[in-house]
């Protein structure tokens, strides 16, 4: 068989693919709220119910789908899990109310954990340490494509068919990703197109360590795990809130119609698009401009996506919808840079055999945040206004930073002092 040139590349144009298409499919609940809410008569506060049974079930299952993709290997696990998210965004269309949805979003949850995990293993595996933070920035923006292409995809197929239809095709692509994947990947040491050269270019930049299997206990036993967690935790609402709540914002709050919206609904992701892959190659520019460790380069870069969040403080004083679209927008290129980043932290802390499993446990926190801020936005929105609720987001992000500073930054130990010479007598 022929071999290929830089095939790691293409396997990560395949595991990007994987994360459009995953967010496609989580997206697609947030871009038809306004008309769900109408057509199937929720209010704001059961909206945020369903949200929040995804993040939940999504939350509870990363470390267990983390797991499992580690332990039965990464192309039947991803393969699987693709297979079962397919199949529950398209059972969405069966939906006749909010409980419904829930149940269904529940699903849809449990599936797509595995998402993430696999990406940052699959950039573990088949990329040497220092290009890992551009593997983790590029397959990152599979996410803020996905979500770019989502609200004029599924609105126009809502306007022209309906939503039920919006909710079959966009699942359709998940089955059809699984089917792709189990068709094109393998992992370095068993795909017949990897050349030596390339497959000795990995293997050189990587930790050599014995084979085992993944362990909870390596994982939860590590300050740096708590404190990654931690920033997940306090990160991730950010990306939840574009996500779920800026269609419903823009249309109940700043009087925007669901066509209006679709126009402009691609900026903040385009944005986003543009802070992973910026992130992926911050982290090289830090360790050659400044000579900074691989660690501190990646939380330097934290430190900048943290400062550019202000963008959703800002909310509050826009006077026009396109303003509020240009401040989610520096949001979303901010929470994407320091996202990639965090990733990519995982594969500088883990060992590969549990590089899945510390993902999942990491994704667990994040949406667990993510599933509070929701609930509290499906609470407090009606009475104090989303803009206040917007603000947190910068300070959450703020203090990411600084926890992920004081625990993982790597800091130059003092020299120590030399012992005076004796008087001449």
């Amino acid at each position: 068989m022929k071999k290929i040139r830089g095939l790691r590349w293409q396997i990560l144009a395949l595991i990007m693919l994987g994360t459009v298409i995953n967010y496609i499919d989580r997206n697609t609940l947030g871009v038809l709220a306004p008309q769900l809410k109408e057509q199937l008569n929720f209010t704001t506060e059961q909206y945020s119910f369903v949200v929040s049974a995804f993040q939940l079930c999504y939350s509870l299952m990363q470390p267990v789908a983390g797991f499992i993709t580690d332990w039965v290997g990464l192309k039947f696990g991803y393969a699987m899990f693709a297979l079962l998210w397919g199949s529950a965004a398209a059972l969405h269309a069966f939906a006749g109310g909010w409980q419904s949805m829930a149940f269904f979003r529940g699903l849809l949850g449990m599936s797509e954990a595995a998402a993430m995990p696999a990406g940052v293993k699959t950039s573990t595996l088949w990329f040497p340490a220092k290009e890992r933070s551009i593997a983790t920035g590029w397959f990152n923006t599979g996410s803020s494509i996905g979500a770019m292409i989502t609200p004029p995809l599924v609105i126009w197929i809502s306007v022209t068919w309906s939503w039920q239809i919006a909710f079959l095709i966009t699942g359709v692509l998940g089955v059809m990703l699984s089917v792709l994947w189990m068709l094109l990947y393998r992992n370095p040491e068993n795909h017949p197109r990897l050349t030596p050269e390339e497959h000795a270019y990995i293997l050189d930049g990587q930790e050599q360590t014995a084979a085992a299997k993944p362990s909870f206990k390596d994982v939860l036993t590590k300050k740096k795990f708590w404190a990654i967690a931690a920033a997940r935790f306090l990160t991730e609402p950010a990306w939840q809130t574009f996500s779920f709540w800026i269609p419903l914002y823009m249309v109940t709050t700043r009087g925007m119609d669901i066509k209006q919206f679709a126009l402009f609904a691609w900026l903040p992701f385009l944005f986003g698009d543009l802070g992973c892959i910026l992130s992926g190659y911050l982290s090289p520019f830090f360790v050659k401009r400044f000579k900074m460790s691989l660690v501190n380069s990646r939380i330097a870069g934290v430190g900048i996506g943290a400062v550019c969040m202000v963008g959703p403080a800002l909310i509050s004083f826009a006077v026009s919808p396109i303003t509020a679209i240009f401040l989610f927008s520096l949001g979303a290129f901010a929470h994407q840079m320091l996202s990639s980043l965090l990733y990519a932290l995982v594969t500088d802390t883990f060992e590969k055999k549990d590089v899945a499993t510390a993902t999942g446990f990491g994704g667990m926190a994040g949406y667990l945040g993510g599933m509070i801020f929701s609930l509290m936005i499906g609470q407090l929105a009606t009475t104090i206004g989303y803009e206040p609720l917007f603000a947190c987001l910068t300070v959450f992000d703020l203090t990411a930073f600084l926890v992920i500073w004081l625990v993982l930054g790597q800091r130059k130990a003092k020299a120590p002092i030399a012992p005076m010479a004796a008087p001449a007598e």
